[in-house]
């Protein structure tokens, strides 16, 4: 067991009583989960099992179903990181501009590449899309503090002053030290470049729905001609679609397939 595994229940305790004011703004318990998991992110560099199992119990939810949320955002962590992330900007703009020599000097200095954490567990580094700064590229983010005019020679300086301690930029916590690779990879994906699961054995496993798809023509064939209709939106700005047309969906597709 790591010191951070025999601490959690401490921190569990501390940070119980700021989860339930969280939980109380929202009308449904699992609205509170991004914040709440960005809470315990705070606390320990990443979203450890523990922490994951504690939010699922507490939002009346699986550990599955916080976990999937946890892996579809890209800056909640499943593995420890660096104390300092650097997030370089490879989009068009910073591309032509001076990111390839950036992002070299960068893999040239920190001795890693993309997904990477050194090995004195200081710097993670990732190359990223756009993070709409075009006006000053190249630019990056070091633990989400942008870093903008970014050339080989700046960050010369930018990882020397990181690695004093000089820089304005506040040290990420690390509760556990980190790994050579902080991602979790779909590991037969990765290995064989196929698609995830749920697009296998499909007639289009490039269409993920919208255009040509089935049940979303038929939902807005009844909205348009206002068979159907929405719930007014909730304190949460979010919509609630009508139980009506899941079931007009359901009940068209059923009959489509009895038909073939």
């Amino acid at each position: 067991m790591s010191e951070r595994e025999a601490k959690f229940p401490a921190l569990l305790a501390e940070l119980r009583p700021h989860c339930e004011r969280l939980i109380a703004q929202y009308e449904r318990k699992r609205s509170a989960l991004l914040p709440i998991v960005h809470l315990f992110q705070e606390r320990e560099g990443y979203v450890s099992h523990e922490a994951m199992r504690a939010v699922a119990a507490m939002l009346d939810l699986t550990p599955a179903e916080v976990e999937s949320t946890v892996s579809f955002y890209t800056l909640f962590f499943r593995r420890p990181i660096g104390k300092y992330l650097i997030q370089v900007c490879r989009g068009l703009s910073c591309s032509i501009n001076g990111a390839p020599e950036v992002m070299a000097r960068c893999r040239e200095r920190l001795g890693v590449g993309h997904l990477g954490t050194t090995a004195d567990g200081l710097f993670s580094y990732e190359e990223v899309e756009c993070l709409a700064a075009c006006d000053r590229a190249t630019c990056a983010q070091v633990n989400l503090e942008f870093v903008y005019d970014l050339t080989p020679a700046a960050v010369d300086a930018m990882l020397d002053d990181l690695r004093a301690g000089t820089a304005t930029v506040r040290p990420l916590v690390q509760t556990d030290p980190p790994g050579a690779i902080w991602s979790i990879r779909q590991d037969e994906q990765v290995a064989t470049g196929t698609k995830a699961l749920g697009s296998r054995g499909v007639t289009n496993p490039n269409n993920a729905g919208g255009v040509g798809d089935a049940a979303g023509l038929i939902m807005l064939d009844r909205i348009v001609n206002k068979t159907v209709s929405f719930h007014e939106a909730t304190r949460e700005r979010a919509v609630r679609d009508s139980r009506a047309v899941r079931d007009v969906v359901e009940e068209e597709e059923a009959q489509a397939h009895a038909g073939h």
